[in-house]
């Protein structure tokens, strides 16, 4: 059934619930590794180039390294009050971290362990958030309750803000396209948004439900742009070209609350619904349009708020508030 939605989308409404993929209906298999700092809600996990996984600790206020050869942990130190939120590697090995409560970005060199801090131009911006790499390097950002999403180029260190234009949008997920292009959830609104690099022009696409709150982010190499529908637990594709939208209720139904989202690299899309206890990993396929048997996670989770895709091995790797860093494996032969 198609409908015509908000801004001219197309939306194709997808009921009921769609069935469980065929080949697909096996429990994924996972491994978490306990962290060694109690209640410091582990986070964000990134992939580094030798293997290793950084993550940041909200709570516990410190940048980590898991090492999934040894389960041997490595803790660096942070600025007192910076509660990092999110952890990504540069192609050079630095380690990035959005400080999401003293209005910074910085970059830890996990050598010498010191510290480049990169202060937000504006006071308003006090709320780094989720962080992305261009083809270029340089860093784009999302900025929640201050309403930014920004660039900041390496080379100068220089930032730059783009304010959103939608009260209470709260930028949230992010990812970037081929063409350097980053795209965005609005949180706050039932709306997506992405920026031309060039002209550092900001376009916004409303969904098609006045109901919808996307929080996290994925893109299929078919350019679609995938987003979990936080409130009303639906799985949600905008087609950029057509502007065609299409839902799926998740396998809980409106209590889902999908929260981690990734991509593997056969186009199928991993969320977390978090409203069951213990949260569970669904995936989807685009082509057969079902859904995985649910895996819980075994340590029940919590809330798991972010997740990674390693090509290298065919993982995804997350950290939950029940204060472990987690593996999923969703290719289990790795590419050698």
């Amino acid at each position: 059934m198609l409908r015509w939605g908000a801004a001219g989308f197309v939306v194709a409404m997808l009921w009921p619930i769609a069935a469980v993929a065929q080949g697909m209906s096996g429990l994924v298999p996972t491994h978490e590794w306990t962290v060694p700092w109690e209640k410091s809600r582990p986070r964000d996990p990134a992939v580094a180039a030798d293997g290793g996984i950084w993550f940041v600790g909200q709570v516990g206020n410190y940048v980590a390294r898991l090492d999934p050869a040894t389960g041997g942990f490595t803790r660096f130190e942070v600025d007192p009050g910076t509660h990092p939120h999110t952890v990504i590697v540069d192609r050079a090995g630095q380690i990035w971290y959005s400080g999401n409560a003293n209005g910074m970005i910085g970059r830890l060199d996990p050598v010498t362990r010191a510290i480049t801090r990169y202060p937000m131009p504006d006071p308003k911006a006090k709320d780094p958030h989720t962080m992305v790499f261009d083809p270029a390097g340089d860093l784009w950002f999302t900025v929640q309750n201050g309403g930014f999403v920004g660039r900041l180029t390496v080379k100068t260190g220089a930032i730059h803000l783009i304010a959103m234009p939608t009260p209470g949008a709260r930028p949230y997920g992010i990812v970037m396209d081929a063409l350097g292009h980053p795209w965005f959830c609005e949180f706050g609104t039932n709306k997506i948004g992405t920026v031309d690099p060039s002209t550092m022009q900001l376009t916004e696409y409303a969904l098609a439900d006045s109901n919808a709150h996307p929080r996290r982010i994925a893109r299929t190499r078919d350019g679609r742009v995938w987003v979990v529908d936080y409130t009303r637990g639906f799985l949600s594709v905008v087609d950029p070209r057509t502007r065609k939208v299409e839902e799926w209720q998740a396998p809980m139904g409106k209590g889902a609350l999908p929260y981690a989202l990734t991509v593997d690299d056969q186009d199928r899309l991993w969320f977390v619904e978090t409203g069951a206890q213990p949260n569970r990993l669904v995936g989807f396929d685009p082509h057969t349009k079902q859904f995985t048997t649910p895996t819980p996670i075994e340590s029940g989770g919590g809330t798991v708020r972010h997740m990674v895709f390693d090509a290298k091995t065919g993982t995804i790797w997350f950290g939950t508030d029940n204060n472990t860093i987690g593996r999923a494996v969703v290719r289990p032969k790795p590419i050698s």
